[in-house]
């Protein structure tokens, strides 16, 4: 068993680290605020602050890059953070994990494949794509171990207000209620299961088969907004949904006064469209599966009648 250093406490960092932590591994959990699950040790740092990021990854065999700034803060927040734990990596001389998502590849023909070329459509998804290619071309140049694991919009416990299935949609449908939707709810859209990007990042970080490349998350049958939220009131026994399209100019009224409903602006493309992964690369190299679609929904649902209920 190893050593493995996760930047982030947030929804996939804490589900990672759980995950590794089931493996039998050593995990340093390293945030802000010094939170993590119980069982890890726990550190409250700066990413950006490279000399103590070094020092903590020292001995380690992984390093995970699951920081989540708010979106709004990607242009600022994330060249410090990510300069710094790709530098930590290579001094220490641990494997560097990072994850991501498939906003580089811009708006979609078919399904996104990892060989795709960027086309990002804001400076905010560009900053993504730089991020991976200076990861890379450091891995390419023989200075540090590196992968990228990209997953699709997350969904499951602990998904909160960052999620498109998260506060504002599983509260509404298990109470009965009218769900606004920001898109066109009749559209495919590729749902990646939280837990399942934790597996990933897990088997990415503990082996030598994931380095040089990057890899698409496990992710099952694409689904429309209102077949999920079918399928979930199905499961939690709820009154038929109601799944609504918010009317595109709401949205940008919102989004004057909310820095996070004003990003998405910039990825609706994502929402109005097909919008679907290709992962099988993934699960042959890896010999991993997505969670089935109904088993994740039950335990989403769980989660959140749990939450609901303690919050009564």
């Amino acid at each position: 068993m190893g050593k493995h250093i996760v930047v982030g406490a947030g929804q996939v960092g804490a589900h990672l680290a759980r995950t590794l932590l089931e493996q039998g591994h050593e995990v340093v959990v390293v945030s802000r605020s010094g939170s993590g699950p119980d069982g890890v040790q726990r550190v409250a740092a700066d990413a950006a602050d490279t000399e103590r990021l070094t020092a903590l990854t020292r001995g380690a065999d992984t390093l995970y890059n699951c920081a989540n700034p708010r979106l709004h803060r990607w242009l600022q927040d994330w060249p410090p953070m990510a300069g710094s734990m790709l530098a930590a990596a290579e001094a220490a001389g641990a494997g560097y994990v990072m994850l991501g998502n498939v906003y580089g590849y811009g708006v979609p023909d078919g399904p996104m494949r990892e060989t795709d070329p960027y086309a990002p459509t804001s400076a905010k998804a560009g900053v993504r794509v730089r991020m991976w290619q200076d990861a890379l071309a450091a891995h390419d140049a023989g200075r540090v171990r590196a992968t990228e694991v990209r997953a699709s919009d997350y969904f499951g416990p602990g998904c909160l207000g960052q999620s498109h299935l998260g506060e504002r949609f599983v509260p509404r449908i298990l109470a009965g209620k009218r769900v606004p939707y920001a898109g066109d709810p009749a559209q495919p859209h590729s749902w990646t299961y939280v837990t399942d990007v934790a597996r990933a990042l897990a088997a990415a970080g503990s082996g030598d088969r994931a380095w040089g490349r990057a890899w698409h998350v496990p992710t099952g049958p694409a689904l429309s907004a209102r077949e999920v939220a079918e399928r979930m009131s199905a499961i939690a026994g709820a009154p038929a949904p109601r799944v609504t399209a918010l009317p595109h100019w709401v949205m940008r009224v919102l989004g004057t006064v909310s820095p996070m409903l004003g990003e998405l602006e910039a990825v609706r493309y994502q929402f109005v469209r097909p919008f679907v992964v290709d992962s099988s690369e993934f699960e042959t190299a890896f010999g991993l599966a997505p969670t089935p679609m109904d088993e994740a929904l039950a335990a989403t649902v769980a989660w959140w009648r749990d939450r609901l209920g303690a919050a009564a």
